[in-house]
């Protein structure tokens, strides 16, 4: 793993003036990007869920009751010191993003997290009344046997 020269950590309060907390950050923000999706409600809507966690580095939270995609993928332009390669010129969604509510120093709670395909499965058919399951719970249940192939 390439060295950095990002500080030891510090608390905000303890910045002094001038000092960028940056500076001692991570970079998580270039790590990711998350945005709301419908809340879902049926079996059809949890099946799309289960799309997006079966194609990996990526994640579902609910956060206040708002559901959200996580796509973890870092930043491009995002050098080994975890600064921005391409600062003057970044997009904007990164220049209205400040330090002042930025997840320095937040470990991450959520409400929920679903980081697979299978947590996201059981959480609906927790929460789904039984004829709105999905399809395949029924096909769970049932054992099959595979023919014996000889050659």
């Amino acid at each position: 793993m390439p060295e950095t020269s990002v500080k030891q950590a510090i608390k905000r309060e303890d910045l002094k003036p001038g000092e960028n907390l940056c500076d001692y950050c991570t970079a998580k923000c270039c790590r990711y990007y998350a945005f709301p999706i419908t809340k879902p409600k049926k079996w059809r809507d949890f099946d799309f869920i289960r799309w997006y966690l079966v194609h990996g580095k990526a994640a579902i939270f609910v956060d206040d009751g708002t559901w959200y995609i996580m796509v973890y993928a870092d930043c491009n332009h995002l050098l080994p010191d975890n600064r921005c390669g391409i600062y003057e010129t970044r997009p904007q969604i990164c220049r209205d993003y400040t330090t002042d509510e930025c997840e320095y120093d937040i470990d991450s709670g959520y409400d929920k997290l679903f980081e697979t395909p299978e947590q996201i499965e059981e959480y609906a058919e927790a929460m789904l009344p039984p004829n709105k399951r999905a399809p395949w719970s029924k096909l769970r249940q049932q054992s099959f046997t595979l023919p014996l192939v000889t050659g």
